[in-house]
């Protein structure tokens, strides 16, 4: 099997999907640097990350609810894409299936930052129903043989 083979593709999305986990935590960060730098002791606000997260700007705090989500999202999305690999999904759906999970996800954190609710949904359930495609292709086949 080559190494850039269809079934191998699922493999290198996970990767690309653990890092559009942190696109948006690159937002909260940056607030959080900047809140420190804003207080008498910039120390405490960078050791207690969690307890300052209501003092970020509200599309820090958006941010930070779409870094969250994508944690959700990437535990769906791994067994999926493992299962497609292992069962040796081949087919244009599949593939199309993967890429439209990696660029929903990064729209998603996008709309969400930005406060986009309707695109933002729209996102999530491009992203949703492209895991499930995942699932139903690799289920298919198993059932199938």
């Amino acid at each position: 099997m080559s190494l850039l083979s269809l079934p191998n593709l699922f493999l290198y999305s996970l990767p690309v999907a653990a890092f559009l986990i942190y696109v948006p935590y690159l937002v909260v960060a940056s607030e959080r640097v900047k809140l420190a730098q804003s207080m008498d002791d910039p120390i405490e606000a960078l050791a207690r990350p969690r307890f300052y997260t209501d003092k970020l700007p509200n599309y820090a705090m958006r941010a930070n609810w779409a870094h969250q989500n994508s944690f959700e999202s990437f535990i769906i999305y791994s067994p999926a894409a493992v299962m497609a690999y292992i069962t040796g999904q081949d087919s244009t759906a599949a593939l199309s299936a993967v890429v439209a999970y990696l660029v929903a996800r990064l729209l998603f954190s996008v709309f969400y930052i930005l406060n986009v609710a309707s695109l933002r949904s729209l996102m999530f359930g491009i992203g949703s129903l492209s895991i499930f495609s995942l699932y139903f292709m690799s289920c298919k086949t198993i059932w199938l043989q």
